[in-house]
């Protein structure tokens, strides 16, 4: 049993308002320089929608992430040693400037210091790259709240089995659900950029789980745009090196949360340590049925309590303040205690770990039959016909069924549990019982008996509800982010490692981190 320490995250859709705060902290603080207008290591996109780069989910396109190969062990998609070889020198498979957008500003200056004349002034779009006039016809979200329209949602990868019917019915006006995916770097225990590296600039540090792109050794083949199938590894074409999110390490070294998640206005964000077993890493990510690899990955991610888990964390050198932080972090509460948060497309192998609590939504009417035998028992002012079927809000009514839902749960395993609609199901069902208790507790419309029920059937007692209610709704900001302290003998290490090597990691740090995984 090999015990590491990694910094994981956990997003909670249910939370998330599309405001893009964390968006813009971290474009002012990381990418508001040359070379880096188009990147967002940090974007929100609309849900069911093409996301940024466009169509980034369809490794057909971009072959990004690991696939299993013959022989049954893993093997890079689209780079490695030999497809890497081939590509070397023109590889398509790279997304270009089209797939992101061409960045652009407008000539403010031109609505103070144009000439006199009949007509306004107005400030025209420019390129950042070129500084010619532009047409704009993309950005990084511009699919955003349009989740309806034919020219992006339709396009979504995640839509590919589904049905022409439970397509249109997403689609439909009336009936139409869409919800916000905040996406960052996932921090991978199997990153495939650090695989297809040439060069070996790319390495997750030991003391965190934490990747990075060393700048002095980056030689710009770009294999690791094409290996990342999140693609959040971008070139920066001034500079000529890869740059990603680096999970505002140097924020974490001093106690502070990453930009994003402390300019989260949802307070959708969670940060903590987990532990888990390294020796499972190739075993899990070489499963052979997708569907399993949620429930195994978890299976990774040991129990910081365990007394023989902790003798293993301290053989490996990990402080006692990274276990403490373990056994408060609500990372671990989240995806293996209460089994709610899920990974972002497993399928893709690189067992990430950035989790989300998919969304519950929405809670606003319930879908009934249209019969006039059920229509005659609904209050006529809280009902809406629509195509033969009837809306209705009334507080006995509000509570459907899981699989009433009007977002599709077969898009929603799509997105997070590789296509397993039962492992989606569950843990809607758990969130579900857990509004119902709680409706029940603060406004008593909702009897005991049906309370209760619901928390039997998703598997949770009450106790559990108020423990997540609580986490949910209610947590401060130590109670969301729980950093484990920074060590003078790690920071001594980290420059004693550098020794007469001048390397840098870039961003203005010039401490060397310690040693990769």
């Amino acid at each position: 049993m090999d015990i590491r320490a990694q910094i994981s995250m956990v997003f909670h859709l249910d939370k998330c308002i599309g405001c893009h705060t964390c968006s813009v902290a971290c474009k002012n603080i990381w990418t508001d320089r040359k070379g880096a207008e188009y990147m967002w290591w940090n974007n929100v996109e609309t849900k069911p929608g093409t996301g940024y780069p466009t169509r980034w989910e369809d490794q057909d396109i971009y072959k990004g992430g690991w696939k299993k190969e013959r022989e049954g062990e893993l093997g890079l998609r689209g780079s490695g040693k030999l497809r890497g070889l081939l590509n070397i020198f023109h590889n398509p498979h790279l997304p270009v400037i089209d797939d992101y957008y061409e960045p652009f500003t407008y000539k403010y200056l031109d609505l103070i210091e144009s000439p006199e004349g009949d007509d306004q002034p107005t400030a025209r779009p420019v390129s950042l790259i070129t500084g010619e006039p532009i047409d704009i016809k993309m950005g990084p979200n511009w699919d955003d709240d349009l989740s309806g329209t034919p020219d992006y949602a339709r396009k979504d990868p995640n839509l590919h089995d589904l049905s022409p019917a439970e397509q249109e019915a997403m689609f439909q006006l009336e009936r139409m659900a869409m919800f916000y995916l905040p996406r960052i770097c996932n921090h991978c225990l199997n990153p495939a950029c650090v695989a297809a590296c040439p060069s070996g600039a790319i390495y997750k540090r030991g003391e965190d789980g934490v990747v990075l792109i060393n700048q002095q050794v980056c030689r710009a083949w770009r294999m690791c745009v094409t290996a990342c199938p999140y693609k959040k590894t971008y070139y920066n074409w001034s500079t000529g090196k890869s740059e990603k999110c680096i999970l505002c390490y140097p924020r974490l070294e001093s106690g502070h949360a990453p930009a994003c998640m402390h300019s989260c206005v949802g307070r959708i964000r969670y940060l903590g340590v987990v532990l888990y077993d390294a020796d499972e890493i190739r075993l899990v990510a070489e499963t052979e049925d997708e569907k399993d690899l949620v429930a195994r990955q978890r299976s990774m991610i040991m129990d910081p309590f365990a007394p023989g888990v902790i003798e293993a964390a301290k053989k490996n050198g990990i402080p006692d303040s990274t276990i403490q932080a373990a056994q408060r972090s609500p990372v671990y509460k989240f995806v293996r205690e209460w089994g709610l948060a899920l990974p972002l497309h497993p399928e893709f192998r690189t067992l990430p770990m950035l989790f989300y609590v998919p969304p519950l939504l929405p809670v606003m009417a319930s879908l009934g039959a249209s019969d006039s035998s059920q229509a005659a028992k609904v209050n006529p002012m809280a009902k809406v016909w629509d195509e033969g079927r009837l809306y209705n809000s009334t507080t006995e009514e509000l509570w459907g069924t899981i699989d009433q839902a009007r977002f599709p749960l077969k898009y929603m395993a799509n997105l997070f549990t590789g296509g397993d609609e039962e492992g989606i199901k569950v843990v809607l069902k758990k969130l579900m019982a857990v509004r119902i208790w709680r409706r029940h507790v603060t406004v008593g419309d909702v009897s005991a008996e049906r309370a209760q029920e619901a928390l039997s059937g998703a598997g949770i007692d009450s106790e559990m509800a108020d423990a997540i209610y609580n986490l949910t709704t209610l947590a401060k900001f130590d109670d969301r982010f729980v950093i484990p302290p920074s060590h003078r003998e790690q920071a001594i290490e980290m420059v004693e490692f550098v020794g007469d090597a001048k390397g840098s990691t870039g961003f203005g740090f010039k401490e060397q981190p310690m040693r990769g995984l």
